[in-house]
């Protein structure tokens, strides 16, 4: 507890150095990359200064969602592909009271995409680097103020949602209405289907886990923004972001549960892909997968509370906390790097597994043993 509470952690040099190892890909090599918020709670510690009310479901009897003091945590890990629930964990920040979610994501976003820049992970032409948030994040003020990035932004978004698609150009020679032109084009109302225009593709995958999966995707959508709330200080005219609403159904979810369908907005437009269909097509067939992949990293959290003990230490200063965050961190990073070095230390009940498919928790065990491998 005494290092903890007064050791320090060189936290720009881990940041540079987690950026500079090996980063996991997806879709022939494109980063992938996952955002989310946790709490450490601490609704007994209530001389802990920087406490928030945390967002916390599942709990107690009947898991009802509930609002607990605690200190928020954000997390941003890159995503792979194939049956495995590892990360690498690439960047964590505390929200403190005072802080707006938003712009602390947007810094963060940034810090880490030009970590990866500087580590040559990404280089001019490559792709652009695929973001996903589930619901809970501003994706579209999240996509303007990241717009000069070379990001993808995907996010849930409510089934209840108005969105409007582009204006109508005036045509050439004919009299228009007086006025300035519109600005806003149709309402795209996702309650009612009856107000979905056609859209500008459709596909059905097949998956192994949720059946077939049809995504329909309707390009260069944007909302209809206000001058309140995060832009009630934006300077002149607000901006229209526009993106991509996808609407995914799949057949089933794990344990033949119904599913209902997903909204997702993505701030791909059919420009970025040259208005070649195809292209588009298979974008929005990225963006739906790389969302799924994003439950990753709700295992990661679960591992570093459960398995890795993060939040077992009864620490009062946030400062310490964020110490201890950053040690789970590099041991996280740690056992990612040795999962191909481990042995199979699995427990009677469980079935063997090939070294490659390891899950996190049986390379922990096998990890004491290594001293002799490296």
């Amino acid at each position: 507890y005494d290092a903890v509470n007064c050791g320090t952690v060189e936290v720009d040099r881990l940041r540079a150095r987690l950026a500079e190892l090996p980063v996991p890909r997806m879709f022939d090599g494109r980063l992938v990359l996952a955002v989310d918020a946790t709490p450490w709670l601490r609704p007994d510690g209530e001389t802990c200064p920087d406490r928030l009310f945390c967002h916390v479901s599942g709990r107690g009897r009947r898991g009802a969602k509930q609002r607990i003091p605690g200190w928020p945590y954000q997390l941003v890990v890159a995503l792979e592909s194939g049956p495995t629930s590892w990360t690498a964990a690439l960047d964590v920040v505390r929200l403190g009271p005072a802080d707006d979610a938003t712009a602390v994501t947007a810094a963060q976003l940034r810090a880490v995409v030009d970590r990866l820049t500087a580590a040559g992970h990404w280089r001019p032409g490559d792709p652009p680097i695929m973001v996903v948030l589930d619901a809970g994040y501003d994706v579209h003020r999240l996509a303007f103020v990241l717009a000069d990035l070379p990001v993808h932004l995907i996010g849930r978004i409510r089934a209840d949602r108005v969105l409007l698609g582009p204006a109508a150009p005036r045509p050439n020679g004919a009299a228009g209405p007086v006025g300035r032109p519109r600005r806003h084009g149709p309402a795209m109302a996702l309650a009612d289907p009856s107000t979905w225009p056609a859209p500008t593709t459709r596909t059905v995958t097949d998956t192994a886990r949720y059946g077939p999966a049809e995504a329909s995707g309707w390009a260069r959508m944007h909302p209809r923004l206000e001058h309140q709330g995060a832009w009630a200080d934006h300077p002149g005219q607000l901006p229209i972001v526009e993106g991509t609403v996808i609407r995914l159904t799949v057949a089933h979810l794990p344990g033949q549960r119904e599913a209902k369908p997903v909204w997702l907005w993505s701030s791909h437009t059919g420009a970025d892909t040259g208005d070649d269909p195809d292209a588009f097509t298979a974008e929005v067939i990225r963006c739906w997968q790389a969302y799924l992949r994003r439950f990753d990293l709700e295992h990661t959290i679960r591992l570093f509370k459960q398995t890795l003990g993060w939040t077992r230490p009864k620490l009062r200063a946030p400062e310490a906390a964020d110490r201890w965050t950053w040690l789970i961190v590099a041991a996280h990073t740690q056992l990612r790097l040795a999962r191909h070095l481990a042995a199979d230390l699995r427990r009677p009940w469980e079935r063997p597994l090939p070294t490659e498919r390891l899950t996190p928790a049986r390379v922990r065990r096998g990890f004491r043993q290594l001293r002799g491998k490296i």
